[in-house]
C-alpha cells in the first residue's frame, strides 16, 4: 500500500503540506502524518474511512474544529485486546493528534478544519503505524485495522494480541 504524506501529528512538530500541492489518493491509499519518519509510523487512514469518519461526525453532530475520532485499545476480547473507536468532542492533555485535510475527499473543503484522530499514549503503543480502513460489501460494513502489532486475532477482527 502506498502512503502519502498529507496529515501532521501535532506531536511531531512540522505543519502538513498545503492541500494544493498534495497529489489525489486512490481510495485504497493510506494517507499519513508528515514528518513521521520512517514511513509507516504513527497512525495512517485511507481515503474510503477518512470519508466514512466525516460523514459519520457530520450525523453525530460533531464539528471537525470541536472533535474528532478516537481511536483506543481495551483489555478483554478473545484474543486479549480490543479496539475502541468512537467520537470525541476535545483531546486530552496527551494524546498525539493526527490531522487529515479534508481537501482530499472534496477539493473545494481544503480550507476547512482538518478531519483529527485522537490516541491516547497508551494505546499508541500498540496503534503505531497501523492503518484504519473502511470496508463496505453487502455483507459488512465496519472499519478495519490494519495492524502490524498484531500476532493473533479472532475472526472478526476486533480483538487482537501482541
Amino acid at each position: 500500500m502506498v502512503s502519502i504524506q498529507n496529515a501532521s501529528c501535532k506531536n511531531e512538530g512540522k505543519s502538513p503540506t498545503p492541500p494544493a500541492m498534495i497529489p489525489e489518493p486512490s481510495a485504497q491509499q493510506a494517507l499519513t502524518g508528515e514528518g513521521s519518519a520512517p514511513a509507516g509510523k504513527g497512525v495512517q487512514v485511507t481515503l474510503r474511512a477518512l470519508k466514512r469518519i466525516r460523514t459519520a461526525m457530520a450525523k453525530e453532530n460533531i464539528s471537525p474544529a470541536a472533535g474528532g475520532l478516537r481511536l483506543g485499545i481495551t483489555g478483554g476480547g478473545c484474543s486479549g485486546l480490543s479496539y475502541s473507536i468512537k467520537f470525541d468532542t476535545q483531546k486530552r492533555e496527551r494524546d498525539r493528534i493526527f490531522e487529515f485535510s479534508q481537501g482530499f475527499i472534496d477539493p473545494a473543503a481544503a480550507s476547512e478544519p482538518p478531519i483529527r484522530v485522537f490516541v491516547d499514549p497508551k494505546s499508541f503503543i500498540y496503534l503505531n503505524g497501523m492503518i484504519l480502513d473502511y470496508e463496505e460489501t453487502l455483507m459488512r460494513q465496519a472499519f478495519n485495522f490494519i495492524n502490524p502489532h498484531s500476532t493473533k486475532s479472532c475472526g472478526c477482527g476486533s480483538s487482537f494480541s501482541t
